[in-house]
């Protein structure tokens, strides 16, 4: 058995990028998902991995991700599905959503997910413990979101957090269908880290944001399944 095998979208910049610096220093072989396959390759050249070109929300370009993890491995053992996008306040009010803007988010966040997931899972089962790590947001916990005097409080952005919610849901009912098998699939949140998703606003860092996703994607046989996790431990779905 060669070494691990990894694929993180969306990973040619930010809290991507990290967690396939992270998994390599662990010595994952770890293919870098990049719509931009400049960018990727550049990303590739700096972390002496492998790349493929992959747009989320284009079915023909997973598919053809799939064909090369496929060919050049033969199986998958930890897929991150990292590729996220946003809209920037007021825009995220539901008073100010419209349906395509909806539906925008949604196509990355929510759909794309389920397209990589599906299409990576044939050779995620190939794997002796694969693991799935979708990367969510605190802003997706409807327990926390509700807390009048938190922070979270006014970062009402009903297109982002509704669609990291759909993704808390996807990421259990993977969970449900692959129970009693070697593969975990859990949730997590990284923090608010500095990207460009947030104009560099963060607080944290990118490489500390991505510490949960790579201890997630690196659990063993007794670690935890169908859960939603942040750096400081369990949250609430």
């Amino acid at each position: 058995m060669t070494d691990k095998i990894a694929l993180v979208t969306g990973a040619n910049k930010g809290i991507g990028f990290e967690i396939v610096r992270q998994l390599g220093e662990r010595g994952i072989t770890t293919v870098i998902g990049a719509r931009d396959e400049q960018r990727g390759k550049e990303a590739g050249e700096q972390l002496a991995q492998p790349h493929v070109q992959l747009d989320v929300t284009d079915p023909d370009s997973v598919r053809d991700a799939a064909r090369f993890v496929e060919t050049e491995y033969g199986r998958l053992d930890i897929l991150v599905n990292n590729a996220g996008v946003t809209v920037p306040p007021p825009l995220g009010l539901p008073s100010a959503t419209t349906t395509e803007t909806l539906r925008r988010i949604y196509e990355t966040n929510v759909f794309g997910v389920v397209t990589v997931t599906n299409a990576m899972l044939p050779l995620l089962r190939r794997a002796p413990a694969a693991r799935i790590v979708n990367q969510s947001s605190e802003l997706a916990s409807m327990t926390r979101v509700m807390v009048e005097d938190s922070p979270l409080w006014p970062l009402n952005n009903m297109p982002y957090n509704s669609s990291k919610a759909a993704l808390n849901m996807i990421t259990v009912t993977y969970a449900k269908e692959l129970w009693g098998t070697p593969i975990k699939v859990n949730a997590c949140d990284p923090g608010y880290c500095a990207t460009d998703i947030n104009n560099g606003m963060g607080f944290i860092t990118a490489a500390e944001g991505a510490r949960i996703a790579v201890h997630l994607a690196t659990l063993d046989a007794d670690g935890p399944n169908a859960r939603f996790f942040q750096h400081e431990g369990p949250l609430p779905w």
